[in-house]
């Protein structure tokens, strides 16, 4: 099975599709910019969704961190 590659590059190669993309829409014909507009939507709504699961990745673990303090605590009493 293929590592996952980080956000950081998914989210380059996202931003070069998007600069791209932002110069078809310059040379092209009316219904072509119907198309392109498209394109651009879906890619930054790719990369929202990256940039959300490295909040929720950072949020579970703060998280665990904060569940293992309070086990902590607890096997201490």
């Amino acid at each position: 099975m293929d590592k996952h590659r980080p956000s950081e590059e998914m989210l380059q190669e996202l931003d070069n599709a998007l600069s791209r993309l932002n110069a078809m829409e310059i040379v092209s014909s009316d219904e072509q910019k119907n198309h392109v507009r498209i394109m651009r939507m879906l890619v930054e709504g790719q990369m929202h969704s990256i940039r959300e699961f490295e909040h929720l990745k950072k949020a579970l673990d703060l998280l665990t961190e904060q569940i293992f303090k309070v086990q902590d605590r607890i096997n201490q009493a």
